[in-house]
């Protein structure tokens, strides 16, 4: 007996509506038996999208990326973080002081504007300028953290946005022996605040920090740091210290269950994890 799966149209479609991927490699008996099911299977997805729709319109009035980042905010200062707003645009020395020169596979990701001044591919370069200036002025522990977006020349895929958003923190003035104990707490407080407690922290190599460790929950949804580290030298900074940047899309995919991270990056064709064109 011959046995046929969903067209390639019928895939994408199902992909578009976000239905679980099981469901594309079904197997039928014949086209009539596959056409009906992907009818009924699309009116169905069609139907939970238009309510979804209605309900964010009726009550949330506000994507779960916004509702994510209020929560975060919220809870970082309430633990004593003061939240700071930087630019958008940074120069090639800030990237330079990370590392990231012209023997850095990084620098090919970076949108440049001219040839010193481009869209910030992450938020550690002004956050450090910021703690050079602060440590000179506040009393330690320094807890700053900043939400905004990035912009990278990342492979679009289901796991990566050219441009995205990032939540950076960084605590300063800890002692040597508290700071991993400190990572923990303070990402046991933040998943638990977003409402994800299924996760693993694994160590990894990165090509700015050297090692750092990320927070897996199928991806990667935070890359955590502490120092002293080598970078710290360009920057002036030498006291102990511990990071953590977020992605708040895959924060928001993972919670809610997405397969793609288009879904709730920005668009114009979803509307927080709403295809349109339904």
């Amino acid at each position: 007996m011959m046995s046929i799966t969903f067209t390639e149209t019928q895939k994408q479609r199902l992909r578009e509506l976000d239905a679980d991927t099981n469901l594309a490699q079904k197997v039928f008996s014949n086209a009539q038996e596959r056409d009906a099911s992907f009818k009924m299977m699309e009116k169905r997805l069609i139907g939970e999208e238009k309510q979804r729709l209605q309900n964010l319109r009726n009550y949330h009035r506000c994507p779960m990326i916004c509702q994510i980042e209020r929560i975060l905010i919220d809870k970082l200062t309430e633990q004593g973080f003061v939240q700071v707003i930087t630019p958008i645009i940074i120069t090639k020395g800030f990237l330079e002081k990370m590392s990231i020169t012209a023997s850095n596979p990084l620098i090919n990701q970076v949108f440049w504007l001219n040839k010193n001044k481009c869209l910030r591919p992450m938020l550690a370069p002004n956050l450090y300028h910021l703690l050079r200036r602060l440590v000179r002025l506040w009393e330690k522990p320094i807890r700053i953290f900043e939400v905004g977006p990035c912009f990278r020349k990342d492979t679009q895929g289901s796991e990566h946005l050219n441009e995205f958003t990032m939540l950076n923190l960084v605590e300063l003035g800890l002692s040597q022996e508290s700071r991993l104990e400190r990572l923990r707490e303070l990402i046991s407080l933040l998943m638990g605040a977003v409402g994800i407690n299924e996760y693993q922290l694994v160590s990894k190599p990165c090509e700015v920090y050297g090692e750092t460790v990320d927070i897996m929950a199928n991806i990667e949804l935070c890359s955590a740091v502490v120092g002293p580290h080598p970078l710290d030298d360009a920057w002036g900074i030498v006291d102990p210290w511990v990071g953590l940047g977020f992605g708040l899309e895959r924060l928001v995919m993972v919670r809610q269950g997405y397969q793609n991270i288009q879904r709730v990056g920005r668009s114009l064709i979803y509307l927080d994890g709403i295809r349109l064109n339904i």
